[in-house]
């Protein structure tokens, strides 16, 4: 149980790494928060940042997944990577150093899914960037993108692996819940689209 809880507190504790918050007011002297869909993650920070840091802040996120679960996988093997995994996201999207207020954990989740499964993560990967680049949506890739992965597993690993398919359905609902008012711009038809400026 002392194993189950370090790995839980320590990705918590990644996840709580608030990338673009953090370049943000290093680099433009901006919280993030106070601009654009006030959101802490890559996709807001493109929008009011720019490319440079917006880049900057997907792959430190991504490596915060990876990093989660190499150390849960160091105390409790593989279940102990799901564990990490799971918390890191939990940390990037409700960090308590920003009063709960963080990302959507795209790219923590991609960085976790793909230390676990590099070939799952990578269908899930190029599926939601065809999405992307032919709607210009984010929110509808990363969503489909992301709900692609308890299916894949089914598909592809044997055995069949239940705590990995149980972990994919834990992330597929947070990454649903982050993205909620996504969905309702998206069915009204009032999305922000790849490329607009937010300030």
């Amino acid at each position: 149980m002392s194993g189950i809880i370090a790995v839980i507190f320590i990705g918590y504790g990644v996840g709580n790494f608030a990338t673009s918050y953090i370049l943000g007011e290093l680099f433009k002297k901006t919280d993030i928060r106070k601009h654009g869909s006030g959101n802490a993650g890559a996709t807001n920070a493109l929008r009011v940042f720019g490319v440079k840091l917006a880049a900057a802040t997907f792959v430190i996120d991504a490596l915060k997944g990876v990093l989660a679960v190499i150390i849960g996988r160091l105390i409790l093997g593989d279940v102990g990577g799901l564990i990490g995994g799971i918390s890191v996201v939990v940390g990037h999207n409700w960090p308590i150093l920003l009063k709960f207020k963080g990302g959507k954990g795209i790219a923590s989740t991609i960085g976790v899914v793909t230390t676990i499964n590099y070939q799952i993560a990578l269908i899930c990967i190029i599926v939601g960037l065809v999405i992307v680049i032919k709607t210009r949506y984010v929110s509808l890739g990363s969503i489909t993108a992301i709900s692609l992965l308890p299916i894949l597993i089914v598909v592809m690993v044997r055995p069949f692996d239940l705590y990995f398919f149980i972990f994919s359905l834990l992330l597929v609902a947070m990454a649903i819940f982050r993205h909620r008012s996504n969905i309702k711009r998206l069915i009204n038809g009032n999305e922000s689209k790849l490329g607009k400026k937010a300030i």
